[in-house]
């Protein structure tokens, strides 16, 4: 018998948590880089460089012409398109909400928005179930948000900046559930994050054209390398390794790592500071965070995607076992791989 210790090691080195988690922690540092590096180049155009020099690093390590076939089949496209899209508008209203908001406010607003989009569209599209633990996870995200709004110095919040913040959550949490649409088609998701990425900064790019002013000083240089390599190549790497292998509203509550990681450099790096209910909130974020990471020991719910595989398995089982009765039983080891599909993937 497996032991306790054999499972648990198994279930993290197999597990979509982890790369998940690292891909947020990773994106959680945008917003105080743009604000430490200082630079005075427009955000946009900025985040255009991030996307046009990171997804062609990501491209390198990822992308093969195999896989970027797959994106582009009649079941996968308009999800591609989608991806990109969606892409294009979280990175340009992201780094804008910083610029107005500061690292702290703006990335608790957008991805306080992510868990709540990526549920109701892992719901409506894959019909996955919505937890108990994405129920509350997602409760103490709101929570925790809305405490976070409260300023420290007794001013209004730069309303501007929290829209941007909640239409780059809004578009973010899109594209976690088109990514998994693209996975459920058989479209290569791998290839998928750097084509969203590079055809996301080239429908960006003529903001770098109208605004190039601040580019080449050598903080917007720094600051576009981190952003690309760092943020951009290496956390959509590890964030397509991990999301297919967790359910969208998953996904969605783990991103909440990102501001946290946001509030405490701000705090510690930039001298932002939170009010009472600003901690309060912190302390929710991270409770939320840990609520959707713990392991669950019950069986997940089978979504209707899984439940299609499983039926087409069986279907296959029982054309071989007649083919097999009409043949003499040529068909019993095709049927008996069959089965074994079949019961791998109700498990």
């Amino acid at each position: 018998m497996t032991s306790t210790a054999g499972k648990f090691r198994r279930a993290v080195r197999d597990g979509g948590v982890p790369p998940v988690l690292a891909a947020a922690v990773l994106w959680g540092t945008v917003g105080p880089a743009e604000i430490l590096a200082g630079s005075s180049a427009s955000p946009v155009a900025i985040g255009a460089c991030r996307m046009l020099v990171g997804g062609a690093v990501l491209g390198l390590f990822t992308a093969r012409p195999a896989g970027i076939r797959t994106l582009w089949q009649r079941s996968a496209r308009w999800w591609m398109l989608v991806s990109v899209l969606v892409t294009a508008a979280f990175q340009a209203c992201f780094l804008e909400a910083v610029a107005r908001s500061g690292a702290a406010l703006a990335t608790a607003v957008t991805f306080g928005a992510v868990p709540v989009v990526t549920g109701i569209c892992g719901r409506a599209l894959n019909g996955e179930r919505l937890s108990g633990r994405w129920g509350c996870g997602t409760v103490c995200a709101i929570g925790g948000i809305t405490l976070l709004l409260v300023p420290a110095d007794g001013g209004p919040a730069d309303r501007t900046g929290v829209l941007l913040g909640l239409v780059a959550g809004a578009g973010f949490g899109v594209y976690i559930s088109a990514t998994k649409r693209l996975g459920d088609r058989g479209a290569d998701t791998a290839a998928a994050a750097p084509v969203s990425v590079l055809g996301a900064g080239i429908l960006v790019s003529p903001w770098v054209l109208a605004r190039p002013d601040g580019l080449g000083e050598p903080r917007a240089v720094v600051l576009v390398g981190w952003l690309a390599l760092a943020t951009t190549a290496l956390g959509y790497l590890l964030f397509t390794r991990g999301v297919a292998r967790i359910s969208g509203a998953t996904t969605g509550t783990l991103s909440l790592a990102e501001p946290l990681v946001a509030t405490v450099l701000g705090i510690v790096l930039l001298g932002e500071r939170l009010s009472p209910p600003g901690v309060a909130g912190a302390v929710l974020l991270l409770g939320g965070l840990v609520l959707v990471s713990v392991p669950s020991r019950r069986r997940p719910a089978v979504t209707r995607t899984e439940a299609a595989r499983t039926e087409a398995a069986r279907t296959e089982v029982v054309r071989a076992q007649e083919t097999g009765a009409g043949t003499g039983g040529g068909g019993g080891d095709h049927a008996s791989r069959a089965a074994r599909t079949g019961a791998r993937e109700e498990a």
